[in-house]
């Protein structure tokens, strides 16, 4: 994404070139009387019978012939084109497809079918707003059927299912390169979460987890790696989930953060031998709290609390007999196991310093960025395919960056001291706080293996 030189507070704003234009061919007070005379007349600006389309075919159609011109060589009944070999050959009809309709089209052809318009390409069956359009829509979780309903109701353009399937799965080799990209070499943390998506199997529709996994660099800069949607069993799912990272370049990862996923840490394990799969804390406290009613929350959270605070694993496990011992503990064993049952790969946590500690405490990071992605699939009922289900996850996380990134554009120039109310980056490209002190941690804990890459 291309940069722009931040603009200073008391520089006037520049006004665009192609506005400029537009305000010394058509004023101000033209366009009045262009919105009065379509009002009185009944006409709508865009669909069909609107005015924009009137416009766009002309302005389109006169350009191609401007083309033709130039692609013969001489004007229209200019008598120095006979025995040029070539001529003009009439029109041939054609329907486009734009944002403000559908526009039928008199597309000049030449005697020898050499020209070929850059303005409407041979084959062009939408102008390429269109086609962002329906991308954008796909992204923000409409099937193709309610992008083709959409597209009839506000802008008049009929669509078949074929073509706007067409346009989204022109991305696919988008969502392709991206996932199987070279990734760096070292990873300090990896966090892996997942979201529930339904797919379609034969006959039956079934609830499958589709996996994001996010990693930080040395810069503490969050990248997500891939998306992969589990069909296979456990082992072998999480086993070539780790080979296509190490077959991308991931060499060595100290820190693999996650909830309990069967198979993963012995996937991980086998990968990059010296590996530390921590169960994200957060995660742990959560699935012990689906035990306890709602009138004991707020106590047995006080009693989990001394477990994942506690100065180190004795003081840990201390804290959890003594929650086992309690009234509480009694009351609601499952929850006091779902910690016994974690617990090998819960104490890695508690050998850490504050600052890591804060850092692999959670995978709020993925967290946020599913919460977003849930919103979008919620109403979206199911997908055809595994690569259906990658696809619409991947247009939705460059969607959700791309919109965040024009807002926070909007304000750059902003003078200093004025709040701002565009949102960071949810993850891509987003640093994780207090990475400086979690990084000089890491180097004492790991000085042979995070020392190359320093």
């Amino acid at each position: 994404m291309a940069m722009t030189k931040p603009r200073k507070h008391d520089e006037p704003v520049q006004e665009p070139e192609a506005r400029r234009l537009r305000r010394e061919l058509f004023d101000d007070e033209m366009l009045d009387k262009l919105m009065a005379a379509t009002d009185e007349r009944g006409l709508s600006l865009t669909g069909e019978g609107g005015f924009l389309p009137e416009m766009i075919k002309a302005v389109l159609e006169r350009g191609m012939q401007a083309e033709l011109t130039d692609h013969l060589g001489y004007e229209k009944g200019d008598p120095g084109g006979h025995g040029s070999g070539n001529s003009r050959n009439g029109t041939t009809p054609k329907n486009l497809g734009t944002e403000v309709g559908d526009i039928g089209l008199d597309q000049p052809r030449d005697r020898n079918s050499t020209f070929a318009s850059a303005l409407v390409p041979k084959g062009a069956r939408r102008l390429g707003g269109l086609e962002d359009m329906i991308i954008s829509l796909y992204a923000g979780g409409m099937t193709i059927r309610d992008i083709q309903h959409h597209l009839a109701a506000t802008l008049g353009t009929e669509l078949s299912h074929e073509t706007i399937s067409n346009v989204t799965d022109a991305v696919a080799e988008e969502v392709t390169a991206w996932q199987t990209r070279p990734l760096e070499a070292f990873y300090p943390v990896i966090y892996l979460d997942a979201l529930v998506v339904k797919i379609r199997d034969g006959a039956h529709v079934a609830n499958r987890a589709a996996h994001i996994a996010v990693g930080v660099d040395m810069d503490g800069v969050k990248h997500v790696l891939g998306i992969w949607v589990q069909a296979a069993e456990g082992a072998k799912f999480w086993a070539s989930v780790c080979a296509e990272l190490a077959n991308r370049g991931v060499k060595d990862v100290l820190i693999v953060c996650c909830d309990g996923l069967t198979g993963f840490p012995e996937a991980i394990e086998a990968t990059w031998t010296q590996a530390m799969v921590q169960t994200c804390v957060v995660h742990l406290i959560r699935a012990s709290m689906r035990f306890v009613s709602y009138t004991d929350r707020k106590a047995v959270a006080a009693m989990l609390r001394p477990i994942y605070t506690a100065a180190n694993e004795d003081a840990a496990l201390m804290a959890l007999t003594t929650f086992a011992d309690s009234n509480l503990g009694k009351k609601y064993p499952a929850a006091v196991a779902s910690w016994e049952n974690a617990w090998e790969r819960f104490t890695p946590f508690l050998a850490f310093g504050p600052a890591l500690r804060k850092v692999i405490y959670t995978t709020n990071s993925i967290e946020s960025l599913n919460y977003q992605l849930r919103k979008i699939i919620k109403n979206r009922g199911h997908f055809p395919s595994d690569t259906a289900a990658i696809k619409l996850l991947w247009l939705a996380i460059r969607t959700i960056e791309d919109k965040r990134a024009r807002e926070r554009a909007k304000e750059a120039g902003t003078p200093r001291g004025t709040p701002r109310k565009a949102p960071g980056k949810l993850v891509e490209g987003s640093v994780i706080q207090g990475w400086k002190a979690a990084l000089g941690e890491l180097a004492l804990i790991y000085p042979d293996r995070i020392n190359t890459y320093l």
